[in-house]
């Protein structure tokens, strides 16, 4: 049960443990952060705009592709400052999400409001070598492809942990968690276990990751595992590069969260993430990305996703930017071989500046996006009434095109 004086219990706690200094200094500062994407889209048949996505595919290439309002205001406080350094913070994320085409109200069938952060942190910790203790809802080692929004390796959860404790010049985390989102129902321990900092190579640094999922008590309930080894290269070609590789059994397919917990060891599944972020020029910059992956399915329904796309800014002026996307996704499935290719063009206003992370942005588009038969039919009998299926916004036509303005931003 919360207090008016609840902020004050974990100071009080701490202070009276052995050990600890009494001196505590109360924390002032208080950080406000967000992100926010907004906008107005409609189909050229007509109607509000309906997004391309290749069933199969677990991620679709944003730009001109983006078929709701979406906010994320994050509140972070310290509350006190010890004696030895350590930092005592509560953090707090609101999440509002709202289909296009629907009145916003952030709530029904078409829409939800959140609290998807909810945690406090023990930060900058002597005993762990500047280490931090967590508890409570939040977003945890996320690592996603920006041009796509694909969390490829995401430990997000519900729980508690250590993380990045220095020893050797190497950090260590662990986090217990039972819940990776609000959309997962159940409730399934996740063990996850990382270690970062190995200097492989000038300005690359390799980083291990293990995921053990416990067997639930439900019945033909199985446990899992899952591993990552990922590479960043820093001032590669005038930008840095990413390169991972996953590889999971039975629940542990999920490859960075908990999946189908129905699924034995036979079940595996193996990824291979590579993406390239460059600013060329303060003018020219981008981002690139080749994703593969491999589920084998005793069952029969094994499947293999082939993702490759980038996204161009070039500056014409300091504050206008002309940005392009081009991206091709393909599904090998029992029923066939579904494929989407969908480019977009994006007149760009950016009152920050001319570079390619610049925010905010203030966009016009226009969306062509084209597939196969393979790709009609599983839309069709999978999601009826999306973009691709034959009841959606294009009926039986293999393409389609969208238009629109929309304002993506973010501050820290």
């Amino acid at each position: 049960m919360k207090t008016k004086n609840s902020g004050w219990l974990l100071p009080c706690v701490l202070m009276a443990l052995p050990g600890l200094s009494y001196g505590v200094e109360l924390g002032t500062g208080t950080e406000f952060t967000g992100y926010v994407r907004s906008g107005v889209g409609g189909s050229v048949e007509g109607g509000t705009q309906s997004c391309f996505q290749l069933p199969g595919a677990q991620s679709k290439y944003r730009l001109g592709n983006e078929c709701e309002q979406y906010i994320e205001l994050d509140l972070r406080h310290d509350l006190a400052t010890l004696d030895d350094g350590s930092v005592l913070s509560v953090e707090g994320m609101a999440q509002l999400y709202n289909e296009y085409g629907h009145t916003p109200k952030f709530t029904g069938d078409y829409g939800f409001a959140r609290m998807n952060q909810m945690y406090a942190e023990w930060s900058k910790v002597p005993a762990l070598n500047g280490g931090s203790l967590w508890a409570g809802r939040r977003f945890y080692k996320r690592n996603d492809i920006h041009i796509s929004d694909f969390y490829y390796w995401n430990q997000s959860a519900t729980g508690a942990g250590i993380e990045d404790f220095e020893l050797g010049g190497l950090k260590y985390s662990y986090a217990f968690s039972r819940k990776d989102s609000y959309f997962q129902e159940a409730y399934i321990n996740r063990h996850d276990f990382n270690v970062a900092g190995f200097q492989v190579n000038p300005g690359g640094e390799l980083e291990l990751g293990l995921s053990y999922i416990d067997k639930p008590d439900s019945r033909d309930a199985n446990s899992g595992w899952a591993v990552t080894a990922q590479h960043k290269q820093a001032d590669f070609l005038g930008g840095g590069n990413t390169f991972a590789l996953q590889y999971g059994k039975g629940p542990g397919t999920g490859l960075g969260y908990t999946g189908d917990v129905g699924l034995d060891r036979d079940n595996t599944s193996y990824r291979l993430v590579e993406f390239f972020d460059f600013q060329a020029t303060p003018r020219i910059g981008g981002q690139l990305q080749l994703v593969y992956q491999k589920d084998k399915r005793p069952e029969g329904d094994d499947q293999n996703w082939l993702s490759v796309g980038g996204r161009a800014s070039y500056a014409f002026t300091e504050q206008f930017k002309l940005v392009g996307e081009l991206g091709r996704d393909q599904v090998e499935a029992s029923d066939g071989t579904r494929k989407l290719t969908k480019f977009t063009i994006a007149p760009t206003w950016s009152p920050a500046g001319p570079g390619f992370w610049e925010r905010p942005e203030f966009r016009l588009y226009y969306t062509y996006a084209s597939w196969n038969q393979a790709a009609q039919r599983a839309a069709s009998e999978l999601v009826a009434g999306s973009a691709l299926s034959d009841t959606g916004a294009f009926g039986n036509a293999r393409h389609g095109s969208n238009f629109g303005a929309q304002v993506e931003y973010w501050w820290k």
